[in-house]
């Protein structure tokens, strides 16, 4: 359990529709039970010898960013887009390095709850549950919800 009196809501965040749901749907369960959101994003180097960075969103700034630079402007952009400037309940933000099932099963030694999307980009679109879904509904140390599309609101 969390070493904090409310408790703690970890989101899985990749950038996704349902990442987005799943920020929802945490953020109106942190309300309802006096909670707050973490809201995770994991990213890992590149193994393509090719992939020299990613480029800048922001058309002045022409630089390369790193791939962590580039997974805290996607978290930063995702729980905008899903949560708008007042969620109502405290949010984190958090970049981790490291495959994102691990990450997020780590996170949920100190969590309450962890609340997961169906699926994320990478996979099979007819899959039910992604792969990342899967291994932390498998290994986690708190409840897991997997947030439906359509569900969060």
């Amino acid at each position: 359990m969390a070493e904090f009196d409310e408790p703690l809501i970890v989101v899985g965040v990749d950038g996704s529709s349902h990442s987005k749901e799943a920020l929802r749907w945490a953020a109106g369960q942190a309300k309802a039970v006096g909670g707050r959101v973490d809201a995770v994003m994991a990213w890992e180097w590149s193994r393509n010898p090719f992939d020299l960075g990613v480029p800048a969103t922001d058309d002045e700034d022409t630089e390369l960013l790193t791939a962590e630079e580039a997974a805290r402007r996607m978290l930063l952009e995702a729980v905008g887009d899903a949560l708008g400037p007042d969620p109502g309940v405290p949010v984190t933000k958090r970049v981790v390095q490291g495959p994102p099932a691990q990450v997020l099963v780590e996170a949920s030694e100190k969590a309450s709850l962890i609340a997961v999307g169906t699926r994320g980009y990478g996979g099979f679109k007819a899959a039910v549950l992604g792969s990342v879904s899967q291994q932390v509904v498998q290994y986690a140390r708190c409840t897991v919800v997997v947030v439906r599309p359509g569900t969060a609101g």
